[in-house]
C-alpha cells in the first residue's frame, strides 16, 4: 500500500503485512493480536523500522515492565572484565579512547578471539576504517590468536556496516574507529560532529534491540580527552580511558559505566604476544632498592575500586629560580600539592614559599583520593628537611586546612594489605593495636622524624 509520511498504519509483527485499520487476526499469516500501530517515517532511526514504518511507542506503567537479566560474557581478560564491571553486558555500547599506538586495536582483537573461544556459536563483526584486512590478520597472527571465524569489514560507509549487521546479526560488534565512519545522510566528511552523532546513534540503536555488544574506539585530543562531541559519550553506556606510564605498562579505567563501578583500574603489560594482565600491581608502584630509602620518599595504601595496593610518592624541593615558586606534578593534582605544602608551612613551621616542588608517583599511576594527603605531607617534609623516612613505613590519612589528620575509608583493608606486603609501621588517624595513631600533621612529623632531626 502507498504510504504517506506521518500516516498511521497497522503492521503485523510476524509477516509484515500492513493495513490502515486494526484487526484481531492478521489476514496474511493468521496470527492473533500481531498487528502493531506504526507511523510512516523514512528517517526514523529504529531497529524496529521495516519498509519505512516505525513502531509507534506508547508509555507503559512501571509495574507492567518485566525485568530481564542483561547477561554478561567474559572478554577473556580479567583486567578488562574488572573495569567493565564483571564482563561485557549484552545490549550495551562501549567507547574506548586512547592515544595512537597505545593498544586499543590489540585489546579488541584479543577480546574477539577470546569471545569466539568461549562461544562457538557466536559471531563477531570487526569493522575497520583505519586498517586493511591484511593488516588486521597480520596482527592476529603475530599475537598467535585464532580469529578465523571473525568477519572483517573494511569500510567507511555506515550503510555498508548496517547491511552487514542485518545480514550477519553478530553478537560482538567492533568499530575501529567511530571517527572514520560516515553516512551520506550526514555528509561525506568523516569525523564531523553531525557524523559522529548520527552514525553513533544508528549503531547504538541497532545493538539496543538485540543481545549484542558494541565496542567503538575513539581518537583523543592532545589533552587526553576523547575527540568529538560530548554527546557521543552521553549516548554510550560505558566510556573507557586507555593510558600509559611507559612503553610497556597500560592502564584502563572507566570514566562512565552504567553497569558497574567507575573506580576500578585495569593494569596491563604490553608484551610480544599482546596485552597481559599484571599479576602483582604493587610491584609496579614500589621501587625495589638495594640501599636505604632516600629523603622525599613515602608510601601509602590506595584503593582503586575493590582492591588496595601500596604506592610510592616521591617529592623533591629545590630553591626557586624565579621570584615565584612553582609546583610540577602531573600524577597528583598540583592544587592538592600546593594546599598540603601550605598546611605544612603554617602548622609545622617549615618553609616552602621559596621552593620549586616536584612530585612524582612511582609506576605512573594518577592518585585522586584524599587518603594520600598525610603521606604527601610526610614526603614533602622529608624532601625539604632532607631526612628520610623509616624503612617499611606506610602513612594514610586526610589532611584538613587546620592541620588535623582525619580518618579515611576502608582503613582495615589498607592495614591488612600493608601488613601482607611486609610494612611493619603504619601511621593512621585511628586507635588500633596495629597502627601508630596520629591526629595532626604536627604529631605526624614529630612521630616520624623525632629521632632524626
Amino acid at each position: 500500500m502507498a504510504k504517506k509520511k506521518g500516516s498511521v498504519i497497522f503492521k503485523c509483527s510476524k509477516c509484515g503485512y500492513c493495513q490502515p485499520g486494526w484487526l484481531g487476526r492478521c489476514p496474511e499469516c493468521g496470527g492473533w493480536n500481531t498487528l502493531e500501530e506504526c507511523i510512516a517515517d523514512d528517517n526514523a532511526a529504529s531497529p524496529l523500522q521495516k519498509n519505512g514504518f516505525a513502531v509507534k511507542v506508547k508509555p507503559v506503567p512501571m509495574s507492567k515492565i518485566s525485568v530481564y537479566d542483561n547477561g554478561r560474557f567474559s572478554t577473556g581478560n580479567r583486567e578488562f572484565d574488572r573495569v567493565l564491571g564483571g564482563g561485557a553486558t549484552k545490549r550495551s555500547a562501549t567507547l574506548i579512547g586512547g592515544e595512537p599506538g597505545i593498544g586499543k586495536s590489540t585489546l579488541l582483537i584479543q577480546t574477539a578471539a577470546a569471545f569466539l573461544a568461549e562461544n562457538s556459536t557466536g559471531r563477531v563483526l570487526y569493522v575497520s576504517g583505519e586498517e586493511s584486512a591484511s593488516q588486521i590478520k597480520t596482527r592476529a597472527m603475530r599475537l598467535n590468536l585464532n580469529v578465523d571465524a571473525v568477519e572483517i569489514l573494511c569500510t567507511l560507509r555506515l550503510e555498508d556496516i548496517l547491511d552487514a549487521l542485518d545480514s550477519l546479526n553478530p553478537t560482538l560488534v567492533i568499530i575501529d574507529s567511530i571517527q572514520t565512519v560516515y553516512s551520506i545522510e550526514a555528509g561525506i566528511i568523516p569525523g564531523t560532529v553531525n557524523q559522529l552523532k548520527y552514525c553513533g546513534n544508528e549503531l547504538i540503536s541497532w545493538v539496543k534491540e538485540r543481545d549484542s555488544v558494541l565496542f567503538m574506539t575513539a581518537h583523543v585530543t592532545k589533552d587526553g580527552n576523547i575527540a568529538g562531541p560530548k554527546s557521543l559519550e552521553h549516548m554510550v553506556d560505558t566510556v573507557i580511558s586507555f593510558e600509559r606510564n611507559s612503553d610497556e605498562v597500560r592502564f584502563i579505567r572507566a570514566l562512565k559505566n552504567r553497569f558497574g563501578s567507575v573506580d576500578e583500574l585495569g593494569i596491563f603489560e604490553m608484551e610480544a604476544d599482546g596485552l597481559k594482565p599484571v599479576s602483582d600491581p604493587s610491584a609496579l608502584f614500589i621501587t625495589r632498592r638495594k640501599g636505604s630509602t632516600p629523603a622525599g620518599v613515602a608510601c601509602t595504601c590506595v584503593f582503586e575500586g575493590s582492591r588496595a595496593f601500596i604506592v610510592e610518592i616521591q617529592a623533591l624541593t629545590v630553591p626557586a629560580k624565579a621570584s615565584l615558586n612553582r609546583v610540577y606534578s602531573d600524577k597528583i593534582d598540583s592544587a592538592r600539592v600546593s594546599r598540603v605544602a601550605a598546611v605544612l608551612e603554617k602548622r609545622a613551621g617549615i618553609q616552602f614559599c621559596d621552593q620549586d616542588i616536584y612530585i612524582n608517583v612511582a609506576g605512573g599511576i594518577k592518585l585522586n583520593e584524599s587518603a594520600i594527603d598525610a603521606c604527601l605531607a610526610a614526603a614533602l617534609y622529608s624532601a625539604r628537611a632532607d631526612i628520610p623516612l623509616p624503612e617499611r613505613t606506610v602513612i594514610s590519612g586526610e589532611l584538613s586546612l587546620a592541620g588535623e589528620i582525619r580518618p579515611v575509608g576502608k582503613l582495615k583493608q589498607r592495614i591488612k594489605t600493608a601488613r601482607e606486603l611486609g610494612y611493619n609501621k603504619i601511621f593512621a588517624p585511628e586507635n588500633d593495636d596495629e597502627t601508630v595513631c596520629i591526629s595532626s600533621v604536627k604529631e605526624l612529623i614529630s612521630e616520624i622524624f623525632a629521632n632524626k632531626r
